[in-house]
């Protein structure tokens, strides 16, 4: 069982790294990746909690934007966390995260919602890369929604007048960035028009130009006719086709491998990275 996208509590998931390697171990999967949002800093911990027969994918859950402001998350996998060019992206990223977050909080609050920049980081845990999610839960916490997905539904949707956006890097420069490291570039969820404005058919062909080497195909935001359409997209290009949960704790829905990648397709997304990076207990 291969799971190619969760998070932990370095970003906006709610298990820490050691404790989802080991729900990932009792799930039965076989390959997790570790893909935070911006950052790699869960990497350390979730090697040291690895043991047989799981095999850990280290890699990052990049935000980038579009020429026309479309937001776009790019899975990097596999690329030298050691490289600074990747890890002055993943920094900036991070950066502008705060600003942006006051930003909302302001607009909340001049509607008559009770939040404040203190809630937002008492909902994040140390080190954490602050985001939405951690918005979400200090809504929750100040009674002002019952749960985090009823503040994305109702408040913090990319469609929202409370959504701000953030500075971050093009799709086609992060790709290029973790091309560079050494890694491999998978798009997200292209297709989850519940979340927002979605990416055009026509758009994927540049992305393939600049070095994109798979497509998320299998996950829970897309429907069966999308994940057919991306189906076909990626058969076309010659580009993986990945599955995944995106897997957040508490904060979502989603469960660990419910959406997977066949063992075939991950294999040929492997040889993709200069070097074989795959941490093996």
């Amino acid at each position: 069982m291969i799971d190619l996208h969760t998070h932990t509590t370095a970003s906006d998931g709610t298990d820490s790294p050691f404790a989802l390697v080991n729900k990932a171990l009792s799930a039965g999967i076989t390959t997790l990746a570790i893909t935070d949002h911006d950052t790699t800093s869960g990497w350390s911990e979730a090697i040291s909690a690895l043991r047989s027969p799981m095999s850990l994918v280290l890699g990052a859950e990049i935000s980038t934007l579009t020429s026309d402001g479309i937001s776009v998350h790019m899975l990097g996998l596999l690329f030298d966390g050691e490289n600074l060019e990747m890890q002055k992206m993943l920094a900036e990223s991070r950066d502008t995260r705060l600003p942006r977050m006051r930003k909302m909080i302001e607009l909340l609050a001049a509607d008559g919602i009770a939040i404040t920049m203190e809630d937002v980081m008492a909902a994040a845990p140390d080190g954490a890369t602050v985001g939405r999610p951690h918005l979400a839960d200090a809504l929750v916490k100040n009674g002002v929604v019952a749960t985090r997905d009823e503040a994305f539904v109702d408040l913090l949707h990319n469609d929202s007048k409370y959504y701000v956006t953030h500075v971050a890097p093009t799709p086609e420069s992060a790709i290029a960035c973790i091309k560079k490291a050494g890694g491999v570039a998978i798009i997200a969820h292209p297709f989850a028009s519940r979340r927002g404005e979605t990416i055009s058919t026509a758009s994927f062909s540049t992305l393939v130009n600049a070095g994109l080497d798979g497509i998320e195909v299998n996950h829970r935001d897309q429907s069966m006719d999308e994940r057919k359409q991306l189906t076909q997209i990626a058969d076309e290009l010659g580009l993986v086709k990945t599955g995944s949960s995106d897997y957040h704790g508490n904060g979502k829905l989603n469960s660990l491998g419910e959406n997977l990648t066949d063992p075939a397709q991950w294999e040929r997304l492997e040889s993709l990275a200069n070097q074989r990076r795959v941490v093996k207990p």
